[in-house]
């Protein structure tokens, strides 16, 4: 009976622990072999990151370049041989060319060569690395600037313009895309047939010929253009690159590059704008020549009109340049022809004066004024301008200087004057030739071929020295 009862329990105990015992070994081994894929992807991502060490995290380049094992505030290979730093440039635009400032605005990119050591890193591939602007605050970068720049700034858009390369080798590369504003010393002495030489000159601020020397990466293929590149008032004649040193009596020498360029101006647009409308100033001022001597008002206002227009245009183009101290091209040919100008002004008061001497001349000697002289001819000219055909509007008898009879036979005139008026325009639309020819002075028959010839004979001297 107790054998029966052991015999039942032993088998209830079985049925019951046999399967729990089961699911634990199966839990268990499943347990194991999720364990041992995990290790597999660990190892595989591991030797993953084995095969490519140039491919790091961006919050361990620090480490890859040993930033933190050196002191970047200190040039490479200080205290021994200057670090040569190599430069090209590539000129994207010259923006604008200011006289009165005596400057130029010039976009370009500005690229630098040289070797440090201490950024060398391993790379099975040999491939270089490529940063932006933040990492240049942490490693030693050449400090180059302009001589005689006035602004300059490194465009920002749409991050800031900056390329950093490292390679393995601790070769770097570093480029920037610049525009500057600098000084261009100009010669206004032939303007505006002139041609101006203008530099942009690089530096090492604060490295002297014994810490930094300063060269032209590839000679003088260093220095290269856009194929297209043009200016609204010049033509770019050339662009060349040399080489110099600058001395500085505290710090003593340095290596400075130039950019050169040499840029001839346009001329057609100063021909239409100045030379061509003073030209014609001066020819319009030789039409008082041809005007009857005795027209006051028209012969005057003609020659003030033409003055202050040749001033107006001295004005004008003095307002667009520099103020400098010595004459220039432009100048001597707006005041030569304001000359002529001024002297055509001056003939007529010449011939006017004269006129007037041999009125009296003939005054004294005959007692009387002949019919050239009228006295009611010259009175009518000066007030309205036009020319009084003596044989129509005075009396053929010799007239008196009283004014009383001059009044009185002006009263008794005065009902015919709109019939000598309409006679009068008659009579001279058909005798406008001789009136002119026998009124004309001998000062103005000279002036009507002395004039043109002096000023061709100017025209030909001036622009066979300037062109």
């Amino acid at each position: 009976m107790i054998l029966a009862f052991q015999l039942v329990s032993f088998t209830y105990i079985w049925i019951t622990l046999i399967p729990n015992v089961c699911a634990a070994s199966h839990i268990r081994m499943t347990h194991q072999r999720c364990s041992s894929s995990m290790k597999q992807i660990c190892k595989q991502e591991t030797r993953m990151k084995k095969d490519d060490s140039t491919k790091v995290r961006p919050q361990k380049y620090e480490q890859l370049l040993h930033i933190e094992d050196n002191d970047f505030a200190m040039r490479p290979g200080f205290g021994g041989s200057p670090v040569p730093v190599g430069i090209d440039v590539h000129v994207e635009s010259i923006d604008s060319i200011s006289e009165t400032n005596m400057d130029f605005t010039m976009t370009f990119y500005l690229r630098h060569y040289w070797k440090d050591e201490r950024l060398s890193f391993p790379s099975t591939a040999n491939k270089s690395m490529t940063f932006d602007h933040r990492l240049i605050r942490k490693i030693w970068v050449p400090d180059i600037f302009f001589v005689h720049s006035k602004r300059s700034f490194i465009h920002d858009t749409t991050m800031e313009n900056i390329m950093l390369r490292v390679h393995p080798d601790g070769n770097v590369l570093l480029s920037l895309r610049i525009t500057v504003s600098a000084m261009c010393f100009m010669d206004f002495s032939r303007f505006p047939l002139d041609t101006q030489n203008c530099s942009l000159e690089l530096e090492s601020y604060a490295y002297n010929e014994d810490d930094l020397m300063l060269y032209w990466k590839h000679g003088n293929k260093s220095l290269n253009t856009e194929e297209h590149m043009s200016l609204s008032q010049f033509f770019i004649e050339d662009f060349s690159a040399s080489s110099g040193l600058a001395f500085y009596s505290s710090t003593g020498w340095y290596n400075r590059l130039f950019i050169n360029f040499v840029l001839r101006r346009h001329i057609f647009f100063f021909v239409l704008q100045t030379y061509f409308p003073a030209i014609l100033m001066v020819m319009l001022s030789w039409v008082s020549f041809w005007i009857d001597r005795r027209a006051v008002p028209a012969r005057v206002s003609l020659g003030i009109t033409t003055v202050l227009t040749m001033s107006t245009i001295i004005t004008a183009v003095s307002a667009s340049m520099p103020q400098v101290s010595y004459l220039k091209a432009v100048d001597v040919y707006l005041w030569v022809s304001s000359f002529f100008v001024f002297l055509s002004v001056i003939e007529y008061a010449a011939v006017n004066y004269l006129t007037t001497v041999e009125e009296r001349k003939q005054f004294k000697k005959t007692g009387k004024i002949s019919r050239m002289y009228n006295i009611d001819a010259v009175q009518a000219m000066a007030f309205d301008g036009c020319y009084h055909d003596s044989e129509i509007d005075m009396d053929q008898t010799s007239l008196s200087l009283n004014s009383e009879d001059f009044m009185r036979r002006k009263s008794i005139h005065s009902p015919s004057t709109d019939s000598t008026r309409i006679k009068r325009r008659k009579s001279l639309g058909g005798h406008v030739g001789r009136i002119i020819l026998e009124n004309n002075h001998v000062i103005d028959t000279y002036s009507r071929i002395l004039f043109p010839v002096v000023y061709i004979l100017f025209n030909l001297f001036y622009w066979g020295v300037y062109v």
